[in-house]
């Protein structure tokens, strides 16, 4: 337990330093400094040193998720905010909902991106080989081949 938490009112049991939370979360004590320098987390202040309370530590569960699922900080922002201004999460789940489908859309467009090349290299590299077991004829003839077909 951290000297924090053992001198804290039952109430304020959950504070944190910067480095029991950044331990906790997983990240540096800077990811923690950058995350409040632009506005997605507010830990209170006594002093210099930075209280992390149990929702600051939950918001830093979600922008890490966010970040992890590949959204911007702009659009964890937005998330946020929208967790923050409506208490039923209505327009929350909304925003989320439609921002994980062009996600996901934008996902699968690369995942094809990825298997088309993946596919080009794999004929090249048979092609390569083919020529080292002398045959490059044949090999020559093969990537001409699925040049026409594509």
């Amino acid at each position: 337990m951290n000297a924090l938490a053992a001198t804290a009112p039952p109430e304020h049991a959950e504070m944190l330093g910067i480095q029991d939370a950044a331990t906790r979360l997983g990240v540096t004590m800077r990811a923690l400094r950058f995350y409040e320098d632009k506005g997605l987390i507010a830990p209170q202040r006594v002093g210099t040193m930075r209280i992390y309370s149990r929702r600051e530590m939950g918001r830093m569960q979600l922008i890490l998720r966010g970040k992890r699922l590949g959204f911007t900080i702009r659009e964890i922002a937005e998330f946020l905010d929208l967790y923050d201004a409506d208490p039923e999460h209505t327009e929350q789940v909304r925003a989320l909902k439609a921002r994980v489908a062009a996600r996901i859309a934008g996902l699968r467009k690369q995942k094809r991106a990825i298997e088309q090349t993946l596919e080009e290299l794999i004929s090249i590299e048979r092609q390569a080989q083919a020529w080292l077991e002398g045959s490059p004829l044949s090999a020559i003839e093969d990537g001409v081949e699925e040049l026409r077909r594509d």
